[in-house]
């Protein structure tokens, strides 16, 4: 399962978004370090399934009418304050936690409603846009104190006979959730010395930055986007690649008035109903709410999320069926599975996906959308529902 994290200062909304995307009940404070360990829970990235081509819905807990929601692992960790990688605040532990994310949402308070350390100040007294670069910079320096801590121990390997810097450098870099593909690839985008002990203190920094980048994207949550100053969403879009306004306060009434039933809403949808059973004061609340999502298409938490899955981890979801004529499993649920993999993946992928034995049984695959056997070597596409024939079947 991807697992994705929610990085910020303090007091950005992180618990409220994440109490948004996953309706599992935390703290939420106006007030530094609510979080202290992290929040781990599932939420859910939204597709079109692909039962919408059929003529009938399809048996999945997790398809609405044809909206399906594939589970992705969200966690919110403790807020991080410049100084982080020396320590300060929560940071080492903040750090820590963020080894095994696949990709990182930055919760900003666009409103500038909260200064560099999360503390409250007058909504537009503090700069968003300062926010958007310590947290890139408190990364590189942690990965780069995890450098300079072992470089050491790579100089004496160097005395080694058949010494390799890559091997070593390897193995020192998986400890910060780099696989060997990403350390690899990073390796083959500069220029370095096969002597450890020529490195530069650039070149090392360098290294740290590139590994972060390669295996930590970051995509920005322009928090509180409904009460931001008129400009700041404008401003921070022009100073990152990717930012998507948020109001998880709006999003998390919604999937309450959900829940109660007074709303007729999923999320990510442009729109919703209100019950008459809502007061007045409901109702205006829902209604402030519904300004948000005419103004930016949604509360965000959704896109947040779906952008992060689909286009900047650029995976896609494909759902293996053993009935390839009506899209079942061997209980005749129809299509009640869904697996995000990384784009170019193919039908061998989607079968280890399922279960490691399948993987090692395979044999062969069916596109059940055209009836027809593909290779082994094909490459999957969004949507895809795919037969694994397989020893282990």
């Amino acid at each position: 399962m991807l697992s994705i994290a929610l990085a910020g200062k303090p007091n950005a909304g992180k618990s409220t978004f994440y109490t948004a995307a996953t309706m599992a009940e935390v703290d939420v404070g106006n007030y530094p370090f609510t979080t202290i360990d992290a929040n781990r829970g599932v939420s859910y990235a939204r597709t079109e399934c692909p039962c919408l081509d059929r003529d009938q819905r399809c048996d999945s807990d997790n398809c609405e009418d044809g909206k399906r929601y594939v589970p992705v692992e969200l966690y919110d960790v403790a807020g991080l304050v410049p100084g982080a990688h020396e320590g300060r605040g929560l940071g080492n532990q903040f750090l820590d936690e963020l080894t095994d994310a696949d990709a990182i949402l930055h919760v900003v308070d666009a409103s500038g409603g909260t200064n560099e350390e999360g503390e409250p100040v007058e909504v537009g007294e503090h700069d968003p846009v300062e926010d958007l670069d310590f947290i890139e910079e408190e990364m590189d320096r942690w990965i780069a104190s995890i450098v300079e801590r072992n470089w050491e121990s790579v100089e004496r390997q160097s005395r080694s006979p058949g010494f390799d810097i890559d091997d070593a450098l390897g193995e020192m870099l998986t400890g910060v959730g780099a696989t060997e593909a990403d350390i690899a690839l990073v390796l083959r985008n500069i220029a370095y010395p096969d002597d450890p002990r020529e490195w530069t203190d650039e070149l090392k920094r360098s290294l740290a930055s590139d590994l972060r980048e390669q295996t930590k994207p970051l995509i920005v949550v322009a928090n509180k986007a409904d009460i931001a100053p008129e400009g700041n969403i404008d401003r921070l879009r022009e100073a990152a690649d990717v930012v998507i306004p948020t109001s998880a306060d709006g999003e998390l009434a919604l999937r309450r008035g959900a829940q109660a039933g007074l709303v007729d809403y999923d999320p990510g949808d442009p729109g919703f109903t209100v019950s008459d059973d809502v007061s007045d004061q409901q109702r205006e609340g829902l209604e402030q709410v519904r300004n948000v999502i005419e103004d930016w298409g949604g509360t965000g938490v959704q896109q947040a999320l779906d952008t992060v899955v689909y286009d900047v981890l650029d995976h896609l979801t494909a759902y293996p069926v053993e009935n390839e004529t009506k899209w079942t499993d061997s209980k005749g649920r129809m299509l009640p599975d869904a697996h995000l993999l990384p784009t170019g993946s193919t039908p061998l992928d989607l079968a280890y996906a399922v279960h490691s034995d399948i993987g090692e049984g395979y044999l062969h695959a069916v596109d059940a959308r055209e009836n027809r056997r593909i290779g082994e070597d094909h490459e999957l596409e969004e949507g895809d529902v795919i037969k694994i024939v397989s020893t282990a079947n």
